[in-house]
Order: structure tokens, then C-alpha cells, then sequence
């Protein structure tokens, strides 16, 4: 019996003397600043997150990693502005390679967002004629206008496009039309935002090479041959709305890495502030 007495305590004793919660967890937190030293944040949030898993007595070493885990997070968005600068600039220089290219049609005093065509596409150079014509504005949104000239009106509201092997593309119903008469030309606008246009503007762009058909479709029917200046148009306008979006997006990412990074930075002031009352 006093055996026993004596196994049983020397047990405790040695649990007792043993390495406590928090010296056990130093190790993932050693790992974590090493990660964090090599770049990889993902890696070091995941050793923190490990301490609270397997050793959720470990206060302090919890509480160290808290901190830590807000430092990661700092660094991931100080990171991440760093690399939306770079992308920015890159972006940046494309556009103003190929700007040149396009014309700018904007109103100073009635609008704030302006939008780009190919010159060939001003309304000044195609005066009665019935075609496609597409446009980005400044904040890389394409759309597509069909515009309908002739003697009476056909009211459309839809467009088709054809390639010679039947495969086709056709629009939703337009939401947005306009119709006016003048010496007795009718002319018509129907206007597509993409990707509201159930994959037209690609479907041209992909058939680019190749004679398509466009049909108005309303209360009547009207057909044409697409104008190569117009496929044209398709491509180069989406060309530039791709890096316009890019450049519209980074800025939203900034906007909110730079939101982000402000709410860290008060969540760091607030435990300091904490740590300040304690001592």
C-alpha cells in the first residue's frame, strides 16, 4: 500500500515538474515566426491556429499568437498594396500604348464617365446605315448598340448573329431602346451591356475570321452582312475593356486591402492599449 503511495505521488510530481502548456506550444510559435521570416503567411497562421487546437491552456502562447496572427495580417496587406501598385503601373502602360487607338467621346459638363469606340465607328461616319457598334467606358464596362436606319420602323429589341457553319448567338431582350424619325428615316438603338448579352460580343470576336450574319429582330426582321470594320471594332474594343476592367478592379482591391489594413491596425492599438492597463 505505502508502494502505491509512493508511485502515485512520485507521478504527480513528475506531471507536475513536467513542461507546462505554454512551453509546449513555443514550438509552433517558433515555427510560425520562421514561416512568417520565409514568406509564407498561410503556412504561419496555420501553426498558430494549431496552438489553440492542441494546447487551449496555453494563455500566454495564445495570446502571443494573436498578436502575431495581427502582424501576419498586416504584412499580407502591405503585401498584397505592393503588388496592386506593380499591376497598376504594368496596366497603366498598356492602356497608354494602345490609347491612341481609340477616341474618347465624353461631355465635360453632363458626364462624369466617358466611353471609348474606334474612330471608324463615330456616328459622324456612318449617318443612315444600319450596324453594331461597341464601346467601353473609362471604367472598362463594354457594350454593344445595334443601330437600325431605314424607311419605317422594325421596333427591335434583339439581335442574332450568324456564322456560315449555323452556329449562333442571340441577345435577351433589350431593356434599354430608342426610336426617332427624321425626313422619314427611322432610326433605331438597342443597347447590350456584355455580359448581359447571353455571349454575343464573344461569339463575334471567336468568328472574327469568318462572314456573319446579324438579324434586328422586332416587330419585323432585318438582315445584313456584318461589316469587317465592325468585327473589328468588336475586338479591339474588348481588347482595351479588359484592361480598363483590370485597372477598375485593382482600385477596388486597394480600397479595401487599405480597409482592411486600417482595422488591423486598430485591433494592434487596442491591445496595446490593454496590455498598457494590465502592466
Amino acid at each position: 500500500m505505502r508502494k502505491t503511495i509512493i508511485l502515485l505521488f512520485s507521478v504527480i510530481l513528475f506531471s507536475a515538474c513536467g513542461p507546462s502548456e505554454d512551453n509546449k506550444a513555443q514550438k509552433y510559435l517558433d515555427a510560425a515566426h520562421l514561416s512568417f521570416q520565409e514568406g509564407n503567411y498561410t503556412k504561419a497562421k496555420l501553426q498558430i491556429d494549431s496552438i489553440k487546437t492542441l494546447y487551449p491552456k496555453a494563455f500566454k502562447s495564445r495570446k502571443a499568437g494573436n498578436r502575431f496572427i495581427l502582424q501576419i495580417e498586416q504584412e499580407e496587406q502591405l503585401r498584397g498594396l505592393t503588388y496592386l501598385d506593380s499591376l497598376e503601373t504594368s496596366k497603366k502602360e498598356e492602356f497608354e500604348a494602345i490609347k491612341k487607338n481609340y477616341k474618347l467621346e465624353k461631355d465635360e459638363k453632363y458626364q462624369e464617365i466617358g466611353h471609348y469606340i474606334i474612330p471608324e465607328q463615330v456616328i459622324e461616319k456612318n449617318l443612315n446605315r444600319s450596324f453594331l457598334r461597341f464601346q467601353v467606358n473609362e471604367k472598362g464596362v463594354m457594350s454593344m448598340t445595334s443601330i437600325y436606319s431605314g424607311k419605317g420602323a422594325i421596333h427591335h429589341h434583339t439581335v442574332k448573329v450568324s456564322a456560315p457553319d449555323g452556329s449562333f448567338s442571340e441577345t435577351p431582350m433589350s431593356n434599354d431602346t430608342f426610336v426617332t424619325e427624321n425626313l422619314g428615316i427611322t432610326s433605331e438603338k438597342s443597347d447590350f451591356k456584355m455580359g448581359q448579352d447571353d455571349g454575343l460580343i464573344n461569339f463575334i470576336i471567336l468568328n472574327k475570321d469568318k462572314s456573319l450574319k446579324v438579324t434586328f429582330i422586332g416587330d419585323r426582321s432585318y438582315n445584313f452582312t456584318l461589316h469587317k470594320t465592325d468585327i473589328k471594332a468588336a475586338v479591339e474594343v474588348e481588347k482595351l475593356a479588359r484592361i480598363l476592367h483590370t485597372i477598375t478592379e485593382i482600385d477596388k482591391a486597394r480600397e479595401e486591402a487599405n480597409l482592411k489594413l486600417k482595422f488591423v491596425k486598430m485591433r494592434m492599438e487596442k491591445n496595446d492599449s490593454i496590455d498598457n492597463l494590465e502592466k
